[in-house]
């Protein structure tokens, strides 16, 4: 049993991953369900939107220039001739003097240029007091007003939003092309551990893991499967993480991961493809691994839960938005804040502290174990010690980045210590 003799910066594995995970491909999918997806490709406009003019208000539609003198002391009197309704093609045309009634979404008829407000009218019959002047155009919703034809509507690599499936459907569209979501494996394994929710006995303890890294993986645009937890047999663990990595864009195992000599899964990946880093400068993710095998990008994540969540969100996180069209930033939202006391740390290594905020002011967690996940659930966030200090004096300025989430978060400034 021995432990690390080098270990890879963290840096040089967040450019290992930024280098050499493509984005994958893209699939047909229909309107209703793309919300939240990534667009595959760039969409345009084939036609206007409106494609014809119509009216933006509930009134009545005439000439404008002859609203001119209208006041409600000495209105100006229009004769209706008709009305027009939305999805019907009027066939009037409106002359001097005269008027349609009309409601909002209608076309405008021929002749008319403005929708005077209902509201500032008044109707006997087929005669309509205007009380208002109105300019001409006023009301008026004009052909491609809302989109010109050939315009660029929604570019590649957005996240799609509720209001964008509005305009993708203005603009006729039915199925959308969306990048295909990361098939993600989550291994568990240990002999120690029992399934979410079984109290553990004896010896045992919790699966904290794997529903964690879940909701990770879905917070991240990824579909997770769970394998386990599984005992540290390794022909067992060698027939599951090579059964998941025919399938699986992404295989993350939790646990084994280390030097012991009960931690099979560094072997068990350089054997069955290419183990490209074991053991990175990061605490508490120290143990961490990445490798491929054939098709699938694989992260070794400590079995330790804070450990887990660290590695998670260094280099797995990013290899899953990558492939799922996302960009690699983390979706933390970042704020500068002032130690209230100093915070110490080793240089040579990223250092990940859990902190809370009190009055304004960061207190960086006694606890600082990797085991103690409820840590992370008492702290506001996080703060990244970069590997060139030995930490910060009291009352300096620190990124905080919160564990609620807030998209655009760059993890090259994560790794520097900027924000």
């Amino acid at each position: 049993m021995q432990g690390f003799r080098d270990r890879t910066q963290v840096e040089d594995v967040v450019a290992l991953i930024s280098r050499g995970i493509p984005r994958l491909g893209v699939e047909p999918v229909e309107l209703r369900e793309t919300a939240g997806r990534v667009l595959g490709e760039e969409i345009r406009a084939e036609a206007p939107v409106p494609s014809f003019d119509r009216a933006a208000m509930d009134g009545y539609a005439l000439r404008g220039h002859e609203t001119v003198s209208a006041t409600a002391q000495s209105p100006v009197l229009f004769r209706c001739v008709g009305e027009a309704r939305p999805g019907q093609l009027s066939n009037l045309t409106v002359g001097p003097g005269e008027t349609i009634q009309i409601t909002t979404g209608s076309a405008i008829p021929k002749g008319a240029d403005t929708v005077v407000r209902v509201e500032s009218t008044q109707r006997d019959g087929p005669t309509v007091r205007v009380f208002q002047a109105t300019t001409v155009g006023r009301h008026v919703g004009r052909i491609g007003e809302d989109i010109e034809a050939g315009t660029v509507v929604l570019s590649a690599g957005r996240v799609l939003r509720p209001q964008d499936l509005g305009v993708l459907s203005a603009v006729g569209a039915g199925t959308v092309a969306v990048v295909q979501r990361p098939q993600v494996a989550v291994i568990v394994t240990g002999d120690e551990l029992v399934t979410a929710g079984h109290i553990p006995a004896d010896y045992q303890i919790a699966d904290m893991n794997s529903g964690m890294l879940a909701a990770l993986i879905v917070r991240d645009g990824g579909l997770p499967r769970v394998v386990g937890p599984l005992p540290d047999d390794r022909d067992r663990i060698r027939a599951e993480i090579a059964e998941a990595a025919s399938w699986a864009d992404v295989v993350l195992v939790s646990g084994g991961t280390s030097t012991g000599p009960e931690d099979h899964v560094p072997g068990i990946v350089a054997e069955l493809g290419e183990l490209a880093v074991h053991g990175i400068a990061l605490r508490p993710a120290g143990p961490t691994g990445l490798g491929f095998i054939g098709g699938a990008a694989v992260v070794l994540l400590p079995g330790n839960p804070v450990s887990c969540l660290c590695a998670y969100d260094f280099f797995a996180g990013p290899i899953v938005r990558l492939q799922g069209g996302r960009p690699r930033n983390w979706p933390y939202r970042p704020r500068a804040l002032p130690l209230a006391r100093p915070l110490d740390s080793l240089a040579g290594r990223v250092d990940y502290v859990r902190v809370t905020i009190d009055q304004g002011r960061v207190e960086p967690l006694a606890a600082s174990g990797a085991s103690i996940l409820s840590s992370t659930t008492r702290a506001d966030g996080f703060v990244i010690v970069p590997a060139d200090l030995n930490g910060y004096p009291a009352n300096a300025l620190v990124t905080v980045w919160f564990y609620d989430l807030f998209p655009g978060s760059d993890s090259d400034d994560l790794i520097r210590g900027t924000g």
